[in-house]
């Protein structure tokens, strides 16, 4: 994953990562910020924004733009997190510069059309309530405002359905003025590319954009809770989580292994106690989420009430098992396989290689040979895992529970369960 880098003179990277046999490249704009970096007055606006600029500029109408990508055969999309907004295009090689100047002239100059604006409130009006109205979805907002209260972090990307409803042009505005700077900004582009060639055509759209973002960033102090919603429907939703770590961490890696180990995958200790053993569940499986700061490691599975009280016991089990025993050199070999193998595997794609390009620069201002990740996976140890383990599932938990729960194990229950 040879790769590239530049820095304009108002502190926009520019990173490209040359493939010269394909045909195409994918490329695009990455912003750090997001959910995390919004006042709780303004929740929700970096999503709608991330819409909004596909809403038309001074130059292109919202149909121009769209008709543009199109006519070349084109794909462009954008998408909003926590603590990161981009917008991409996937091209054939010969159309680079064509999305590059549409994808800086949406993000910079994008104007907000009173009748545009009006319409898209009410299209992401819908997406929330979609959202809401899906458990297995809500449900992860719930756990993320359980441990991280009080925080910009905890608050949902979509916002409130009532805020984004007022949010108007000069709001867009000023919050793009406030959150969107150069020095918090990567431009991003892997396929058939040539870097000098690229790094002008960037330069020329997006030299002028101002240099610094001035927001200040909000706390991310993990605190855990339980938060319980009964729904007339047919499954319990349940998620358990625990604090993670920070994408910077030394444990990060191990943590990863360790998730994989755990409830990565058919033959993690997860899927196979409480499905394939027990056949508890349809869906069993635990993740691991980093942030800047802090992190969110967790355990989701769906089943219905009555097994909801047999599957608790079960997973706690499993946690204190792991706690105490160490994991056997087959199963860590195996779980340290899979992820090599899938992070190989993603790298393939043009489009997963810049999305983790760009991110790496956002965070750790370089590019991490692939080497060395690999080196990093491979030097775990099953003291490690066990370590990773028991500073994981020492934390406060994070209980959220969605559907048909009557009867679901307390919350006073589970810390208890789950001590070892």
């Amino acid at each position: 994953m040879e790769s590239q880098i530049s820095t304009l003179h108002n502190g926009l990277r520019v990173v490209t990562s040359s493939r010269p046999h394909s045909e195409s490249v994918t490329l695009g704009i990455w912003v750090n910020t997001g959910a995390a970096y919004e006042r709780e007055d303004i929740n929700g606006i970096s999503h709608f924004l991330e819409h909004m600029v596909f809403k038309g500029t001074e130059k292109r109408s919202s149909l121009q733009i769209s008709e543009e990508f199109e006519d070349v055969g084109g794909q462009s999309n954008a998408y909003t997190s926590r603590e990161f907004t981009a917008f991409y295009a996937k091209m054939l090689k010969q159309d680079t510069e064509l999305a590059i100047d549409i994808l800086a002239d949406i993000v910079l100059n994008s104007n907000f059309p009173q009748e545009e604006l009006e319409k898209e409130r009410e299209v992401v009006v819908q997406e929330i309530k979609q959202t809401i109205d899906t458990p297995d979805d809500i449900i992860f907002d719930y756990l993320q405002e359980q441990a991280f209260s009080g925080q910009a972090i905890g608050r949902t990307i979509l916002g409130p359905a009532e805020k984004v409803r007022s949010y108007d042009g000069r709001t867009l505005n000023d919050y793009r003025k406030s959150n969107y700077g150069a020095h918090n900004t990567v431009v991003c582009a892997v396929g058939n590319i040539n870097h000098d060639a690229f790094v002008k055509m960037v330069e020329q759209r997006m030299g002028q954009m101002q240099p610094y973002a001035h927001f200040e960033k909000d706390s991310q102090i993990y605190h855990g809770g339980i938060f319980s919603e009964k729904r007339d429907i047919e499954q319990a939703h349940m998620v358990l989580g625990f604090q993670g770590v920070p994408y910077g961490s030394p444990n990060y890696y191990p943590t990863i292994v360790f998730s994989t180990l755990f409830g990565g995958g058919m033959s993690s200790r997860l899927f196979q106690e409480v499905r394939e053993k027990r056949g508890l569940v349809y869906s069993v499986y635990s993740f691991s989420n980093s942030h800047t700061q802090n992190g969110l490691f967790g355990i989701y599975a769906g089943t219905t009430k009555e097994e909801l009280k047999q599957l608790m016991p079960v997973v706690c089990e499993e946690i204190r098992k792991v706690r105490t025993d160490l994991v056997s050199e087959k199963e860590l070999k195996r779980a340290k396989t899979q992820l090599k193998a899938s992070m190989l595997m993603a790298l393939e794609s043009s489009s997963a290689t810049v999305e983790v390009l760009a991110r790496q620069m956002l965070i750790f201002n370089r590019i991490i040979p692939v080497e060395e990740m690999v080196a990093k996976i491979d030097a775990i140890s099953r003291e490690d895992i066990r370590r990773v383990a028991n500073t994981l599932f020492a934390s406060t938990p994070s209980y959220a529970l969605v559907g048909d729960i009557d009867g679901y194990p307390a919350y006073d229950d589970i810390k208890k369960l789950i001590r070892v």
